[in-house]
This record gives C-alpha cells, sequence and structure tokens, in this order.
C-alpha cells in the first residue's frame, strides 16, 4: 500500500476539471490509494530533471505528476497529458539542508535565466552576495545547486526577477541578505518557512521533509481523509508554517496574543488552536469574537475542521455580548432588559449641559469610568484619562461624574442597561478569583478550561475583564488574536492594562492578499502605528504578500452619484461575465442608503452579490470587492467625528478609526479591488 501525500495545487486542478474528469480522476487516486489492480502505474519521465518524478494517467487525456521515493508518493498536480509531461520534464524537489522542509525548482525556467545573467555580469566587477562565502549561504539552507547563478548577480533587481522561479524556503533568507542583512536576518527569514525542528535532517527522506512541510503536502491515511483533503477548503488542511507552529504549538505557560495584518490567518489560526485544545481534552473551550455573526461564520468553519462529534462539542462558539447575557440572566433568574441606541442617546442629551455634549459624556463614560471599572467620584478623581484630548480639573469630573450618574440612575430606574454594562457587572459575578470555576459548586458561572479571542482588536476592557475572569490563571488559558490596525470601534485596550500578561507572536506573511492590494492597502491605512492590544503602539513594518501577483486596485472618480452607481453595475456585470462567481463578489458603502441604492440597481440588472455597510466586511473574504461613496463628506462619516473644539485627540482617533474601517473593507478582496467616489475622492484615498 502506498503512503500517499496530496499537494494544495493537486486539489486546485482538480478543480479546474470538467465534472466527469474530476469524477475520474478521484477514483483513480482512490484505486491509487487501496493498491487495487485497476489503479495508474507510475510511469517514468524521460528527459526530467528528477528521476523520482513520475506521471499517473488519472482520466481521458490527463495526468497526475507525483514524486516517489519507495513506497511514498507526493501527488503534486493533474493537468492533460501534454501539460503533464512538461510539468514533470520542467521540474525537480528537494529538501532544504537547514529546516528540512520540501522545496520545488523550476529548474527549466533557472536554466534559461543563466545566460542573461552571465552577460549583465561582464558589465560589473560587483557581486550581489560577495560578502557571504558558499559556506555561508549553504549554511542558511541555499541548495549547492544554486549557488553559481548567485555569483553571477550584480543587484538586487536581479534576484527580484529570479524570486517567483524559487521556493520561499530559498527566496527568504536571500531576499534578506540582499536588502543588506545579516546571516542572523537570513536565519530569521527561514526560520519562518518551518513549522518543526527538527534533531537531524537527511535530504534523502522524502517522507520526513513532507511531514515537516504542512502547507505543501498532507497524507491521506484512508479514503474518509482523502476525502476531506479533496473536498475541504485549504485552509482546512494546509496551513502555512507560522499559522501550523502557532495554532498547534502543544502548550503555552499563559495567555499567547497573535497580531498579523490582513490575509495573515488569524482567524485561521484561532479555529485550529480552538480545535488542538478540543483534542487535548482538558476542558471546555470557549471560541469567541465580536459578534454573533461573526460567530456564526466560526462555528459553521469549526464544524469543517472538527469531524468527531465527541471533539466538537467540547467548543462552544460565541460572542461576548451574549455570554455577559447568559451570566447576568442565571444569576437574576431572568433576561437582562437592554437600552436601544435612540434611547441611550436621547438620555445622554438629558444630561448634557453647556459645557460637555452628549458625545463627550459617553466617550468619557466608555473609555475612562467603565474601562477602568471606576465606582466612586474619589474613584474617578484619581484616574488617569488615556486617549481623552480635553484636560478636566476636579470641578469638571465633579460635573462629568454627575451627568453619567444621572443617565446610570434614569436605566437603574427603567430596569435596562448596556451591553458594555452587562460585561461589566457578568465580571463582577464571576469574581477575581477563578480557581474555582471547573468545579459544579458555582451555578450561573462558565466553567471554561480554555477561551480563544478573535478579532480582539475592538473589544472593550469590561468585556477583556468577563474574559480573564471567565477562565483560570493556567497554561493555555487565553489565546488572542486581533490587529490593532483593523479596529473598528473605539477600543484601544492594552492587554496588560486588564491584568492579562500575553507572550506576543506576530505573522507577517500576507496569503491572501496580492502585493498590489497590500501596499495600496497600508497607504490607504497610513502606514504609521495604531496603539491597541499591546503597549504603546504596533506597526506595520515587515508586514507583505506571497504569492501569485495581482492587478492594482481600480479607482474611479464620476461627476455625478447616478454615474457612479452606473459604473458599478457596469464593472460587477463584467466581473460575472468573466466567470467571477456572484458569491465571490462583494459591495460595500459606508452609508446604509448607499447600500439600498447599489443594492436595488444590481437587482434591476438581474445581479444578485453581497452588498452590505463597511462595518459588515469584518471577517468575510472575496476575490473581488467594490467600494463605493469613497467621496469627501461620506468617508470619513461627519457623524462619526468628534467636533475638533469639543475634543482634537477624540476627532484625531475618530478619523483613524474611519480610515480603519475603510482599510478593512478594501482588504477583503483577494483579487481585484474597486474604489469609486462621485465629485471629491475622499481624503483617505492614497494619491
Amino acid at each position: 500500500m502506498p503512503r500517499l501525500a496530496i499537494s494544495p495545487e493537486f486539489t486546485l486542478g482538480l478543480g479546474t476539471l470538467t465534472r466527469q474528469v474530476r469524477r475520474d480522476a478521484v477514483v483513480s487516486v482512490r484505486r491509487f490509494l487501496n493498491g487495487s489492480p485497476a489503479a495508474p502505474h507510475p510511469e517514468r519521465v524521460r528527459g526530467g530533471r528528477d528521476p523520482r518524478v513520475a506521471t499517473l494517467r488519472l482520466a481521458d487525456r490527463h495526468r497526475g505528476v507525483a514524486v516517489r521515493q519507495s513506497d511514498v508518493y507526493w501527488l503534486l498536480t493533474v493537468l492533460p497529458d501534454a501539460e503533464a509531461w512538461s510539468y514533470a520534464q520542467r521540474h525537480r524537489f528537494g529538501v532544504n539542508t537547514a529546516i528540512g522542509v520540501v522545496e520545488t525548482w523550476d529548474a527549466e525556467a533557472l536554466e534559461r535565466v543563466e545566460p542573461a545573467l552571465s552577460r549583465a555580469a561582464l558589465s560589473s566587477d560587483r557581486r550581489l552576495f560577495d560578502r557571504f562565502c558558499d559556506t555561508d549561504l549553504l549554511a542558511v539552507g541555499i541548495d549547492h545547486r544554486l549557488l553559481p547563478l548567485l555569483r553571477l548577480m550584480t543587484s538586487q533587481s536581479h534576484l527580484t526577477a529570479v524570486e517567483p522561479l524559487l521556493p520561499q524556503s530559498q527566496a527568504a533568507p536571500l531576499a534578506a541578505l540582499a536588502r543588506g542583512g545579516s546571516l542572523g536576518a537570513a536565519w530569521r527569514e527561514l526560520d519562518r518557512c518551518r513549522s518543526t525542528a527538527a534533531d537531524s535532517i537527511d535530504p534523502d527522506d522524502l517522507a520526513a521533509a513532507l511531514r515537516r512541510s504542512p502547507d505543501q503536502a498532507v497524507f491521506a491515511a484512508d479514503q474518509q481523509e482523502l476525502t476531506r483533503i479533496l473536498t475541504m477548503p485549504h485552509w482546512c488542511t494546509f496551513l502555512h508554517p507560522p499559522q501550523h507552529t502557532y495554532a498547534n504549538w502543544a502548550s503555552y505557560d499563559g495567555p499567547v496574543l497573535v497580531t498579523g495584518g490582513a490575509g495573515t490567518g488569524k482567524t485561521i489560526v484561532a479555529l485550529h488552536r480552538a480545535a488542538h485544545l478540543a483534542r487535548a481534552a482538558a476542558g471546555p473551550v470557549l471560541l469567541v469574537t465580536f459578534s454573533q455573526s461573526l460567530a456564526s461564520d466560526l462555528s459553521a468553519r469549526l464544524n469543517m475542521i472538527i469531524n468527531d462529534d465527541v471533539v466538537r462539542k467540547r467548543v462552544e462558539v460565541g460572542n461576548v455580548d451574549r455570554l455577559a447575557h447568559r451570566l447576568v440572566s442565571q444569576a437574576e433568574g431572568r433576561s437582562p432588559a437592554l437600552v436601544g441606541a435612540a434611547d441611550l442617546a436621547e438620555l445622554w442629551r438629558e444630561a448634557a449641559g453647556d459645557r460637555f455634549g452628549a458625545a463627550f459624556l459617553l466617550r468619557e463614560w466608555e473609555q475612562v469610568i467603565l474601562a477602568q471599572d471606576l465606582r466612586t467620584l474619589e474613584e474617578y478623581q484619581a484616574a488617569a484619562r488615556p486617549g481623552r484630548g480635553v484636560p478636566l480639573d476636579p470641578d469638571s469630573r465633579e460635573l462629568v461624574w454627575n451627568a453619567v450618574q444621572h443617565v446610570m440612575e434614569r436605566l437603574r430606574a427603567s430596569g435596562r442597561r448596556t451591553l458594555l454594562q452587562l460585561a461589566s457587572e457578568a465580571a463582577g459575578l464571576l469574581g477575581r478569583s477563578v480557581g474555582d470555576l471547573l468545579g459544579d459548586e458555582a451555578p450561573g458561572r462558565e466553567p471554561y478550561r480554555h477561551i480563544v479571542v478573535d478579532e480582539a482588536q475592538d473589544l472593550h476592557p469590561a468585556q477583556w475583564r468577563l474574559l480573564r475572569a471567565a477562565v483560570p490563571d493556567a497554561p493555555d488559558d487565553l489565546f488572542v488574536v486581533g490587529d490593532p490596525h483593523q479596529r473598528m470601534f473605539d477600543a484601544r485596550t492594552a492587554l496588560d492594562d486588564v491584568g492579562i500578561r500575553a507572550r506576543r507572536l506576530h505573522l507577517t506573511i500576507s496569503y491572501r492578499l496580492p502585493q498590489e492590494i497590500l501596499s495600496w492597502g497600508v497607504r490607504l491605512r497610513g502606514g504609521g502605528p495604531a496603539d491597541g492590544l499591546v503597549a504603546g503602539n504596533a506597526g506595520l513594518y515587515g508586514y507583505r504578500a506571497v504569492g501569485r501577483p495581482g492587478l492594482r486596485p481600480v479607482v474611479r472618480g464620476y461627476v455625478t452619484p447616478e454615474a457612479e452607481i452606473a459604473g458599478l453595475v457596469t464593472h460587477v456585470a463584467a466581473w460575472i461575465g468573466e466567470g467571477v462567481p456572484a458569491t465571490e463578489i462583494g459591495v460595500t458603502a459606508r452609508t446604509a442608503d448607499l447600500v439600498r441604492t447599489a443594492r436595488t440597481a444590481l437587482r434591476e440588472a438581474g445581479i444578485t452579490v453581497k452588498v452590505t455597510m463597511l462595518h459588515g466586511m469584518k471577517g468575510l473574504e472575496f476575490r473581488r470587492v467594490a467600494v463605493i461613496g469613497v467621496t469627501d463628506g461620506i468617508v470619513p462619516a461627519p457623524h462619526a467625528l468628534t467636533p475638533a473644539e469639543e475634543d482634537p485627540t477624540a476627532r484625531a482617533n475618530d478619523r483613524q478609526r474611519e480610515r480603519g474601517l475603510l482599510y478593512v473593507a478594501c482588504t477583503r478582496a483577494g483579487e481585484l479591488l474597486y474604489v469609486s467616489y462621485s465629485g471629491r475622492a475622499s481624503p483617505f484615498l492614497p494619491v
């Protein structure tokens, strides 16, 4: 019986085949895994660059390409006959001698590059890698067959031209050296290409190298596992090395914070970490996110990762508001009444006076008083007010405190509370000592052994206090993922400030976004640091994309809003005409009116795609995204900005929040981004 490993490229190739050819190919692979007499037989490749490469006839005029070593077969791709033979002849495969992962080389293309580099080398005595001897390069895993080509390179542009032809485990350390980095910097880049450390590396042991390469190969132990590999989305099965490492680390000593930009796979890491903890069976797991709609999506995705019902039942998926509501309901014996947004706004307007407006009082309450759980005027008088730009003397603080208490009294009198109040009260119900949470003697308390938090950048300090109180202070207690640059609300909480001392891990590579969209998005976001989750500011330094090249974002200006909507319909219709499924197209705008107008126009044109406000794009992914109405006076939304005369610091924070909202929407596009405006463009759009 063969040991069969499947490449992600093979499953992608299956998806491009017609239904009959795909069915026949899958049947052939199943027979091969079973060792059936009817299974396809490996055929040698004449004139190939790697003698281990073979092809297998999987369907009419279609072949699979595999690397074989003893009883191990790595199924790489499926292509029409001529293309399969060409692929098999063109490529060679190896094992990185430094970290032990498999490497795929387009050997034929590299051979074609050598004459051009040789000619370029004649015009210069300078060499790109002349600071390093061959031994240095070999020590960071550079393949010895690549060394002659590297010695011909005279500039960084030469490496940039060759980089798409190299395995990532070769390109990453070489790029670090070409930028002027040290061997240590090259090693750090190389380390991101492995998921596990190897005690010893045998470059001839293909099976061991495949097991160390979770992004390139997964073994199918039986027919059921083969079905999962061939039918499930890639994120269920193939994890990039940093993702695999962080999600499957045996045990962390305490809380962990994983940060990363758009497309780095933070949510994937959270899902797989929850699955890992559930399989370990140390106790109940809570996978929690910002909103219930996101929680529903996480639950559905977790069902795809965990196929064991017993293991799946160990993970509860929800959002913080639902957790708080349930805890308070259990403690009080009835469901708490919540105040609506309109009624709450009216109460703050009622409390406002000549000196402080309703918006100022609301933010002072949420960002200072409730954030620090201040219970008395004396505590408020002594408290710091981070992020608040207007200084308050003691008399002013007393005035603010009295106004806040007026609103709190009105809420108590009506028996209503806000969601943040529920979170604060639920944290108080659990108490600060959580050692007994796993016992049965505490009815009304939620007994979690592990909590995994997704979209952490938008949680309020009261919500963090609840989560901290809902899990024992023990190894693997809190696993948190988020990105302060994608914050959509006013939360700017550092975990240290709420008593969570977290080990920080960082994802720097976007696997979903093309470099063109990523670079444009970073310019849109401002590229500067953002506060929240970590002490101080978190920057975007080192954030980059790998993989397929993409198209530059399309930015279109229109004279009138009507012309802009017509342009949207034209573009979306063209995308569908190009074969892009409607489910992989997203349309978004800042205002509800624009969303309704766009949805109506598209439906009248017979087009049904996802159309939502910018906030609704959080957590979603599409091949193509249209962001409309990015017009001055709409983005940023005037009603979302604090008047400068009231609090200039709050206004600056509001603008960054609005910028982050647009950034999140734009980075939902994995292939093509279309941005439009009418009249004058938003000041946020890159020039």
